[in-house]
């Protein structure tokens, strides 16, 4: 897929012949039948697809301005829409004759999804996290555990997201046999294109919901961005219309004290992972290190599709800080009972700030992109 100037493919010469069968088989399957018809058979039978379109009445009443609906990814088999990639690509290695899958994983989502489709489909699961994402979601990792995974921690670094991205990089070179199943909208070609495919059922559900029940478009859509594999499934249901968009990263402490996790807001383009995007990049050109509360957001870079919406100006990205989101998690917890992860409570605090732009007879819609289980430890101890 063209992405103007961004995306790519900047790897080791060995691997580029890795992806590039990926990339062809992977272009095989999404128009093979019989493929296509597994994938959403296991969508629905075993991920539970549809998720539902929720109208937060209570939170719509308290923020005032339009009507909130929430995307409720966050009730997918696993609690976070990491499962409808994680079958995906899954099922694809599967098709090519392999057996061992490897991932990376930050908030832990995208870990335990994958070890949850490696037991499913009996194939050997290796997971690499950051040591320090291991101490703020010991839950998921003991889940990955039980689901048969090998949970491998990357002490080097921050022992964060980045990191464990780039020891699953170094560990495909020396394993020419293994699958890397990348879980966001990142990475060299065809990643980006793969995660966005297998995401898309987010925005075309979404999209025939809100019609549905308000018997038009909302006036804007909302998604927390990090890599940005929920925010581009979400998206890609509504580019087209006159919808306003809205990717909502980290700000972290605030983007003024350099301890954030948005790339935007950085505004510099460079190679990270294998793609051309916005990075965090000091002046020495050197990768900076990431800072949310949110695992899942504690990346310094953004996926070459939100780089080049970014650029034509389709998308306007902004940022929440670690304060906004606990507040939004807390109040969305209190009024409608509905636990969000950190990443989701960054959307749902922007989407409060903007339902006030518009009227009541209006509707805007937040992915609400997993459940916060995962983040109680984090909280209850702020």
């Amino acid at each position: 897929m063209n992405y103007g100037e961004f995306g790519g493919q900047y790897v080791p010469q060995e691997l580029k012949g890795k992806l590039n069968t990926i990339e062809k088989e992977f272009k095989k399957a999404k128009k093979d039948k019989e493929f296509i018809k597994m994938y959403e058979y296991y969508l629905k039978q075993y991920v539970g697809r549809p998720s539902p379109l929720y109208y937060a009445e209570n939170l719509t009443k308290y923020v005032g301005g339009a009507k909130i609906y929430l995307k409720r990814e966050d009730l997918n088999h696993t609690g976070a829409h990491k499962i409808n990639n994680s079958l995906g690509q899954a099922l694809l290695a599967k098709r090519m004759g392999k057996t061992h899958i490897i991932a990376e994983t930050g908030a832990g989502q995208h870990g335990v999804a994958t070890a949850t489709v490696c037991s499913l489909l009996k194939m050997k699961c290796t997971i690499f996290m950051g040591e320090e994402d291991i101490k703020r979601q010991y839950v998921n990792v003991e889940k990955m555990k039980l689901l048969g995974a090998d949970v491998k921690s990357v002490t080097r670094g921050k022992g964060t997201l980045k990191e464990a991205v780039d020891e699953a990089f170094e560990y495909l070179l020396k394993h020419q046999d293994a699958f890397y199943l990348i879980g966001s909208a990142v990475g060299p070609s065809p990643y980006p294109e793969m995660v966005k495919f297998f995401q898309m059922i987010i925005g075309k559900e979404a999209r025939k919901q809100i019609i549905k029940q308000e018997g038009t478009l909302p006036k804007a859509i909302i998604a927390c961005v990090g890599g940005g594999s929920n925010s581009i499934g979400l998206f890609s249901g509504f580019l087209k219309d006159d919808v306003e968009i809205y990717g909502v990263e980290g700000a972290g402490l605030g983007i003024y004290t350099g301890k954030h996790a948005s790339a935007i807001a950085n505004n510099t383009i460079g190679i990270l992972h294998g793609m051309k995007t916005y990075i965090m990049m000091d002046e020495n050109k050197q990768v900076k290190d990431a800072y949310s509360i949110s695992a899942g957001l504690d990346y310094p870079g953004i996926g070459p599709e939100h780089a080049y919406l970014k650029k034509i100006g389709r998308v306007k990205y902004d940022s929440v800080t670690d304060k906004e989101a606990v507040e939004a998690f807390k109040l969305l917890t209190k009024l409608e009972g509905i636990i969000p992860a950190l990443e989701s409570s960054h959307a749902i605090s922007y989407a409060m700030k903007i339902a006030k732009k518009y009227n009541n007879e209006d509707s805007i819609i937040v992915n609400l992109s997993g459940r916060g289980d995962k983040d109680l430890k984090t909280i209850l101890t702020m």
